[in-house]
C-alpha cells in the first residue's frame, strides 16, 4: 500500500514548497520595488522639484509653474485669495499626502517659500500603469519561467527516485514466508535500475537467497532433529522401565537405571522445547481449545517420580477452572520445566500447583534464590544456588521465551532459603 509519506511525496512536497517560497519572495520584491518608486522616488522627485521651481522664480518672478503629463503646480500667495485653488488641496498642510480615489488618487506635495504656497500635484496612475508594465508582466514572466523549471526538475528527480520506489514496492510486497527473491535478480531489474540502487538491489538478492538457505537448513534440522533424536531417547526410556520392572537388579544398578531413565525424560523435555524454539513464527504445533487443569494434573503426574526418594508432598490446588485457545504441548513444556525445577531444588516441604483464574502457579519451600540469583535467573545455563544434577540451567530461559512468543507473563519470586514461587499469567483465559 502506497503511503503519503513516501519518497515520491516528500520531493513533491519540496518543490511545491520550493515554488511557493519564491514565488513568494518576487512577489514580495517587486511589489516592495513598486512601493519605493512611488513613496520615494516620487516623493524626492516633488521636494527636487519645489526646489528648483523657488530658484526659478527667485530668478524670474513671472516663471510659469510646473505642468506636464504627470505634475501639476498651483500657487497662492501669502494670504491672498485660494479661489483659484481646487477645493480639495486648500486645506493641506505643508508635506506629503496621499489623496483618496474619491479626491482624484493624487500624490500632493505642498510647500511654503517667500512668494507664498506652492501644491505639486502627481498623476499616480501614471504610475500605476508604469508600475504594472515595469512590474507585474516582469514578475509574471518570472513566475511562469520559475514554474517550468521546478516542473522539470522535479520530472528529472521524479525520474532519478523511481529505481529506488519501484525497490521498495517490491520488497513491501514480499510474502515473508516466501519472498519472491527472483525479482530482484539482475536479469529481471528494470532498465533504469543502475548505479547505487542496482547493488543495493544486489545485496537485498543475495541477503535473501542466504536467508531462504537458512529457512530451509532450519526446517531440515527441526523435522529431523525431531526423529533422528527422540528414537533414541525413547530406546533408553523403554530399556530403562524393562529393567526396572524386572525388579532383580541390585540396589546401585536400580539406583543407576533410575538416573537414567530421569536423563532421558528430561532430554526429551529439552529437546522438545529446543525444537519449539528453533521454529521461527510459527511453532509447527496445532493450536486447540484445551483445559489448563487437565495439562497441570498430566505434568504433575509425570513429576511425582523426581520426589519418590524425597519427603515432599506434590500438592495440587484448583479453586477455579480455565481453557486456552493455544497449544497445550508448549504450556506442558513449560510447566514441565517449572515443576523439575521445583523437585530439583526442594529437599523437604511441598511443591504446590495451583490454578488461578487467569494463572497458574508453582511455588516450592526448596532452597530459594538470592536478590542477584534471582535477577540473573532467566540467563542462559545460569544456575542458582548449589549446583545438583538433574539440571542444565536452561530451564528458565525455555520459560521465558515459550511464554514471550505466546504472549504469557511470567512472574518469578524468591526468597533465599524460603522457596520459590513461579506464576504464568494468560492474557485471555476462556471458561473450561
Amino acid at each position: 500500500m502506497r503511503t503519503s509519506t513516501g519518497l515520491r511525496s516528500k520531493i513533491w512536497v519540496a518543490f511545491i514548497l520550493q515554488v511557493a517560497a519564491i514565488s513568494f519572495a518576487t512577489v514580495v520584491g517587486v511589489y516592495g520595488a513598486s512601493a519605493v518608486l512611488k513613496d520615494v522616488l516620487i516623493q524626492r522627485a516633488l521636494t527636487d522639484e519645489a526646489a528648483h521651481y523657488w530658484q526659478r522664480l527667485a530668478r524670474n518672478p513671472s516663471a510659469e509653474l510646473p505642468d506636464t503629463f504627470n505634475m501639476l503646480g498651483h500657487l497662492a500667495p501669502r494670504g491672498g485669495d485660494l479661489s483659484r485653488i481646487p477645493a480639495h488641496l486648500r486645506d493641506l498642510q505643508p508635506g506629503y499626502h496621499s489623496l483618496p480615489k474619491l479626491k482624484g488618487g493624487a500624490l500632493v506635495y505642498v510647500s511654503d517659500g517667500p512668494a507664498g504656497r506652492l501644491w505639486l500635484v502627481f498623476n499616480q496612475e501614471q504610475v500605476d500603469a508604469l508600475a504594472f508594465f515595469f512590474g507585474a508582466v516582469p514578475l509574471a514572466l518570472v513566475l511562469v519561467v520559475i514554474y517550468v523549471i521546478a516542473w522539470f526538475t522535479y520530472r528529472v528527480s521524479r525520474r532519478a527516485v523511481s529505481p529506488v520506489i519501484w525497490l521498495s514496492n517490491v520488497v513491501q510486497q514480499w510474502d515473508p514466508k516466501q519472498p519472491d527473491i527472483g525479482a530482484l535478480s539482475p536479469e529481471r531489474l528494470p532498465g533504469d535500475v543502475e548505479g547505487e540502487v542496482r547493488v543495493l538491489a544486489a545485496a537485498l538478492h543475495e541477503f535473501a537467497s542466504r536467508i531462504e538457505s537458512f529457512v530451509e537448513r532450519e526446517r531440515n534440522f527441526t523435522r529431523d532433529a525431531s526423529h533422528e533424536l527422540r528414537t533414541p531417547l525413547t530406546v533408553i526410556r523403554m530399556a530403562s522401565d524393562l529393567l526396572l520392572s524386572d525388579g532383580e537388579l541390585v540396589p546401585h544398578a536400580d539406583k543407576s537405571v533410575r538416573r537414567i531413565k530421569g536423563a532421558a525424560r528430561d532430554m526429551e523435555a529439552l529437546i522438545e522445547s529446543f525444537l519449539i524454539l528453533a521454529r521461527e513464527g510459527d511453532t509447527g504445533l496445532p493450536e486447540e481449545d484445551f483445559v489448563v487443569n487437565e495439562v497441570v494434573r498430566e505434568e504433575l503426574d509425570k513429576a511425582r517420580p523426581l520426589l519418590a526418594d524425597k519427603p515432599v508432598e506434590l500438592r495440587l490446588e484448583e479453586p477455579h477452572q480455565f481453557a486456552l485457545h493455544g497449544s497445550a504441548r508448549v504450556l506442558s513444556v513449560v510447566l514441565g520445566n517449572l515443576l523439575r525445577n521445583a523437585c530439583l531444588y526442594t529437599d523437604r516441604g511441598t511443591v504446590a500447583v495451583r490454578v488461578g483464574p487467569d494463572c497458574v502457579t508453582v511455588e516450592d519451600s526448596g532452597i530459594g534464590m538470592t536478590a542477584d540469583e534471582l535477577e540473573r535467573a532467566f540467563e542462559p545455563f545460569y544456575r542458582a544456588g548449589t549446583r545438583r544434577e538433574g539440571g542444565q540451567g536452561v530451564g528458565l530461559t525455555i520459560v521465558r521465551r515459550l511464554s514471550t512468543r505466546f504472549g504469557w507473563q511470567v512472574e518469578l519470586h524468591s526468597e533465599h532459603q524460603h522457596g520459590t514461587r513461579a506464576t504464568i499469567r494468560f492474557p485471555n483465559p476462556q471458561p473450561a
